[in-house]
C-alpha cells in the first residue's frame, strides 16, 4: 500500500471514530423512546427544577441535572443542562465531562473558577453574577465560592449526557491497588489510605 493510500485509510478510520464520539446524528425530527408512537408538547416539556423555585438555600454543593436519563427527549439533540448550587466556601470536585465542553452562567453571587490544560497550564478566573466561562471538553476543572454568600450557576452542554469524572473518586474509591496510586503521587501507602478515608462514605 502505497503512503499516500496509507494515509486517507488512517484519515477515513480518524473521521469514522470523530463521528462515534459524540452524540447520534438525528435523522428524523425527534427522537422517541422505546415502545411510544404519540408524543404531545407535555414530552418536550422538563418541569423538575420547578422545585428550586422558592426552596431552601441549599446546605452542600448541589448539582440538579436536565440530561437525558432524566429528560428522554433530548435524545438527539445534543444538548442539556445543570443547575449548580454553591453555598459560602463549597466548591465541585476536580472533575472532567469527557464527552462534551461546559459554558457556565454565572446566575448569582461570585464563583473562582479554572481549567488545567494538556500540557499542564493552568486557567483561573474570578466570575461576578452576569458572567460565563467555557471549561473544555475533557478537561480538569473546578468551580469554588470564595464568597460568604450562595452562588448558583446554569451550565449547558454539547451532549445530552456529557458524563461527569471526579477525580477524587475515579482515583480513590475505584479500587486502584494502593501501592499504584502511592508510586503515581509520589508518596507513600498511608498517605493513600488516609485520603480514601477521607472519601468513604459515611455509614
Amino acid at each position: 500500500m502505497s503512503s499516500q493510500k496509507l494515509f486517507a485509510f488512517l484519515l477515513s478510520l480518524a473521521t469514522v471514530q470523530m463521528a462515534f464520539s459524540g452524540d447520534i446524528d438525528v435523522l428524523t425530527d425527534f427522537l422517541l423512546p422505546p415502545k411510544v408512537t404519540q408524543v404531545d408538547s407535555n414530552f418536550f416539556t422538563f418541569t423538575r427544577m420547578r422545585a428550586l423555585v422558592g426552596a431552601p438555600l441549599a446546605t452542600n454543593f448541589t448539582v440538579t441535572t436536565a440530561s437525558l436519563p432524566e429528560f428522554p427527549a433530548l435524545n438527539g439533540q445534543s444538548v442539556s443542562y445543570a443547575i449548580l448550587q454553591f453555598p459560602a466556601g463549597t466548591s465541585s470536585p476536580l472533575h472532567e465531562h469527557p464527552r462534551s465542553g461546559e459554558l457556565l452562567f454565572l446566575v448569582k453571587g461570585h464563583l473562582t473558577v479554572g481549567f488545567v490544560d494538556t500540557t499542564d497550564k493552568l486557567f483561573v478566573q474570578k466570575l461576578q453574577k452576569g458572567d460565563m466561562f467555557l471549561f473544555p471538553k475533557g478537561l480538569v476543572h473546578f468551580q469554588y465560592n470564595r464568597g460568604k454568600t450562595i452562588a448558583t450557576a446554569i451550565s449547558a452542554f454539547g451532549s445530552v449526557n456529557p458524563g461527569t469524572e471526579s477525580l477524587p473518586n475515579t482515583l480513590f474509591i475505584t479500587g486502584i491497588d494502593d501501592t499504584i496510586l502511592a508510586k503515581s503521587f509520589k508518596t507513600d501507602i498511608a498517605t493513600i489510605k488516609h485520603l480514601k478515608a477521607g472519601l468513604a462514605p459515611r455509614t
